[in-house]
């Protein structure tokens, strides 16, 4: 229990930050919470990618077009750890500038982790438009 535990203090801690800085221009603490191992991916809102190069340019293009987060709320609906594999499912809401326009959004998202030398990382993320 206690793995689980410390593994959803990390997503609410260390993740929600690297998150929240991307959301204001900065890509550089999210790819640092990226696994350096392939397999990435990303199956996007705006746009997928698919091995480091990829991961790398779309976050380099998310931080030159997100900035002034006013609002950034996950609500992390399920997750769970086994092994050195965890996942979460659940719920961002957004109000940011996209490309100088300011958007409200919310995405539905689950991302899978890998643990790495002690450490979690992201290796996959798929997020969608809630429309409803």
């Amino acid at each position: 229990m206690k793995d689980r535990e410390d593994f959803l203090a990390w997503v609410k801690t260390s993740l929600y930050q690297a998150e929240l800085a991307l959301h204001n221009g900065d890509p550089a603490p999210r790819r640092a919470l990226w696994s350096p191992r392939e397999p990435v991916s990303v199956l996007g809102a705006w746009r997928n990618a698919n091995g480091q190069a990829e991961v790398d340019d779309l976050f380099v293009y998310l931080g030159k077009s997100f900035s002034n987060c006013t609002s950034f709320v996950v609500e992390v609906q399920a997750y769970d750890v086994i092994g050195d594999m965890a996942y979460t499912a659940g719920l961002e809401r957004t109000s940011v500038s996209v490309d100088g326009k300011r958007r409200t959004y919310t995405l539905r998202v689950t991302q899978v982790y890998r643990r790495e030398d002690g450490q979690w990382r992201v290796v996959h993320r798929h997020g969608d438009t809630v429309t409803e």
